[in-house]
């Protein structure tokens, strides 16, 4: 798969099937590599890709720290993976595109919109991640890397994430930057000779920034009342995928269709048929 160099860090990225693009925004946590769209959860089920891009060029890609994009130790935020999927449609020249989320996803989509209007043509928040239950979960996560670090230092982290094939949310004491120790000897390296006490400022720092909330991460509820982007709006039903969460963005996105139906109906075919109709009655 091709690969390029945005805000100084590689970008790996695939573009399948043909017409208008769709720029999607993997779920996975820590670990949104693109084939989450294929072999993650749910997502494996329900053929997003081979429904969607017959009729759309489906514009995929590992979000920087995860699959195998690369990364660099500083604090984390959503306007830097704003910036990641500005430079892909920049380098693919594509000026406008629909954003289409999974999971946190939605977050980055709608994080995109909020920067960026003009370049977004409608929105899909598939299952948004989100909640008291989702935010206090993701703060565990870094409590417990930060714990590790503390008694068994940086290089423990190294080793660890080499050992093992598992991520941020499957193990966290391996940390945010998992797979990118395990694909860049010199970024492993040098992240074992980092300063602990920066390192550990770094982290602290990043878990407040993007998971501040109670609702969606991501956007201010300010921003999103004033966004004219349509949003078609799936609602999840678990601890990370809140229905609160679902109805947060409904609430405050002025232009948006939310669709009132259990998970259990959420069918393969009803999704594709739902998505489907939401971007053809939005072109780009």
């Amino acid at each position: 798969m091709p690969t390029i160099e945005i805000d100084g860090l590689r970008t790996r990225y695939e573009t399948v099937g043909r017409g208008p693009a769709l720029l999607m925004f993997s779920p996975g946590g820590f670990d949104s590599g693109l084939e989450n769209w294929t072999v993650f959860g749910r997502y494996r089920d329900l053929g997003f890709i081979d429904a969607l891009s017959p009729h759309y060029t489906c514009v995929v890609f590992d979000r920087r720290e995860s699959g195998r994009s690369g990364g660099r130790v500083e604090r984390l935020s959503w306007d830097k993976y704003v910036t990641q999927a500005v430079g892909l449609l920049d380098h693919l020249g594509i000026e406008r595109a629909h954003a289409m989320g999974g999971c946190v996803g939605c977050s980055g989509a709608a994080a995109l919109a909020v920067a960026h209007p003009g370049r977004v043509a409608g929105m899909v928040l598939f299952s948004p991640a989100g909640g008291y239950t989702y935010r206090a979960a993701q703060q565990r996560r870094f409590h417990q890397h930060l714990g590790f670090v503390m008694e068994h230092g940086l290089r423990a982290v190294v080793e660890l994430a080499r050992s093992s094939g598992a991520g941020f949310s499957k193990d966290p004491r391996v940390g945010p930057w998992a797979a990118v120790l395990r694909g860049d000897d010199a970024f492993a390296a040098a992240y074992a000779a980092s300063d602990v006490d920066r390192y550990l400022t770094v982290v602290s720092g990043t878990s407040r920034v993007l998971f501040d909330r109670d609702t969606v991460p991501g956007v201010e509820p300010e921003d999103l009342a004033v966004l004219d982007v349509p949003a078609l709006i799936v609602p999840g039903e678990d601890a990370s995928h809140t229905r609160s969460a679902a109805r947060h963005l409904q609430e405050c996105l002025p232009v948006n269709e939310y669709w009132d139906v259990p998970v259990a109906e959420q069918t393969p075919a009803a999704c594709a048929e739902r998505v489907l109709d939401f971007l053809r009655r939005h072109p780009a």
